[in-house]
């Protein structure tokens, strides 16, 4: 398994336009020894690859969607199906009145460039966490913050509407109420086919309740996805701890595209998107700053893995309850 770590695409292409030289930015992760019996049999190279897109969004949202498509297109040069923007892709307001503002429906001209860019590049989108503009808007004035997913047609095929909103205060980072401004979501979504696997939408905080994890793993999820914003002083702390706590406990690939660096005066994201296998090792990173990851996704590895560590046929909810309901 390897996971390609690269810097932004303005560096990678004037490096590759130099014939003989050595890329210094371009390095590779290369995963810890798995059990011999659950080594890789097909060629690395014929698996899905994935790219997973770290920025630091601000309150333009015009400047925020070139950086954005940047990404996506060189993601699509490099031979990804799929592609994931963090929470808040948009825009990151200062205050949730700007929050407000700046939001837009589903059907509006934001979303609509996005969809014209997956057609373009011919790639699948996860969109991870759009200001939007809800059809309560009127009544309640409030957004939702809502994961879409879309084909390599531009279609919506899937969205997911926040369900944990974040309303904390962690001494040193400043508080955070999320719900001034966003509506919890009613409901999950079902895992979706895409060209890599089984996706399960979930968003930031989400990673904090392995209920919603164990819910869409026994839904049949394959790979999940926490596209995130963390904050400076829990990100050290519960990061990555987190995300390969979700991998591990649901034999899933966890995905997690990261906004990075500071946004404007009021706030800064901790960053380091990651892709996780689900033996739990970090297989592809990002480093400092805006640019993107790349990792390839082995599904007949993990089903090896459910095959000799079948954990899910093993859990007593006669005992302590069923921490996760299967999705209808």
């Amino acid at each position: 398994m390897l996971g390609f770590i690269i810097r932004p695409p303005h560096e990678l292409l004037s490096l590759l336009l130099c014939p003989g030289l050595r890329i210094p930015r371009l390095s590779v992760l290369c995963a810890q020894p798995r059990p011999r019996a659950m080594a890789i049999s097909s060629s690395s190279w014929e698996l899905p690859l994935v790219a997973v897109c770290q920025v630091t969004s601000t309150p333009d949202k015009q400047e925020n969607f070139k950086t954005c498509a940047e990404l996506v297109r060189e993601a699509a040069r490099l031979g990804a199906c799929l592609a994931f923007l963090p929470e808040a892709f948009d825009f990151i307001a200062r205050d949730p009145a700007e929050t407000l503002r700046l939001s837009e429906p589903l059907g509006g001209n934001l979303l609509g460039e996005y969809t014209q860019l997956a057609r373009e590049c011919g790639l699948w989108l996860s969109l991870g966490g759009f200001h939007e503009r809800g059809q309560d808007w009127e009544q309640t004035q409030k957004i939702y913050n809502c994961h879409v997913l879309l084909n390599n047609k531009g279609s919506v095929v899937a969205t997911y509407r926040k369900t944990h909103l974040c309303d904390v205060e962690i001494p040193g980072q400043g508080p955070m109420r999320e719900s001034n401004s966003t509506n919890p979501g009613p409901s999950l979504e079902s895992p979706v086919s895409t060209p890599a696997g089984k996706i399960g939408l979930a968003i930031c905080y989400d990673m904090r309740f392995p209920e919603l994890s164990l819910a869409l793993a026994q839904a049949g999820a394959e790979i999940l996805t926490y596209p995130s914003a963390f904050g400076s002083v829990t990100g050290p702390a519960h990061w990555e701890v987190l995300l390969r706590a979700r991998a591990i406990e649901t034999q899933c690939y966890v995905v997690a595209a990261a906004q990075c660096g500071r946004h404007h005066e009021k706030r800064a994201s901790y960053g380091h998107s990651m892709v996780v296998d689900p033996w739990g090792t970090v297989v592809a990173r990002c480093p400092e700053g805006p640019g993107l990851c790349l990792a390839r996704i082995d599904l007949n590895y993990l089903r090896q893995l459910r095959q000799h560590l079948p954990v899910f046929q093993h859990r007593r909810p006669d005992l302590y309850g069923s921490l996760g309901h299967p999705l209808s």
